[in-house]
């Protein structure tokens, strides 16, 4: 379960950890759990004009309709079984139980969460699938 900040950090730095987890969801190397919920935010997020710089409205667009084709889009899961010091955490938190997945994520308030399921950084991913 991949958080839409390094999806975010995956247009910004094509050379990073972040867009080479991007990589390795295009290649079937890693599997990419996914709601609507999460790309609807993703979307909003990407289309925010301080992001013009990096890449444009079209390449955004583009970026989340792969997403959807290359990913595995599941309804979205009911609460989690423990919530997280931001509250629009919880729906990520909620997705990795129901699909028994790690999260991948950049936020350190996941990364320092006492979580059910583990959070990781892009790099560790990385370094599990090397």
């Amino acid at each position: 379960m991949i958080d839409p900040n390094v999806w975010v950090f995956a247009l910004i730095n094509p050379d990073g950890a972040p867009a080479r987890v991007a990589r390795a969801v295009a290649e079937g190397r890693v599997s990419a759990v996914l709601t609507e919920h999460l790309l609807d935010e993703l979307a909003g997020v990407l289309l925010r004009p301080r992001f013009r710089r990096w890449f444009t409205v079209a390449d955004a667009a583009a970026f989340v309709e792969a997403l959807r084709s290359h990913g595995d889009v599941r309804d979205s899961p009911g609460p989690p079984s423990q919530a997280v010091r931001d509250p629009d955490d919880d729906y990520l938190v909620a997705l990795a139980e129901a699909a028994d997945a790690v999260i991948v994520t950049g936020d350190d308030d996941l990364l320092g969460a006492d979580l059910i399921r583990r959070a990781i950084t892009p790099r560790q991913l990385l370094d599990r699938i090397a």
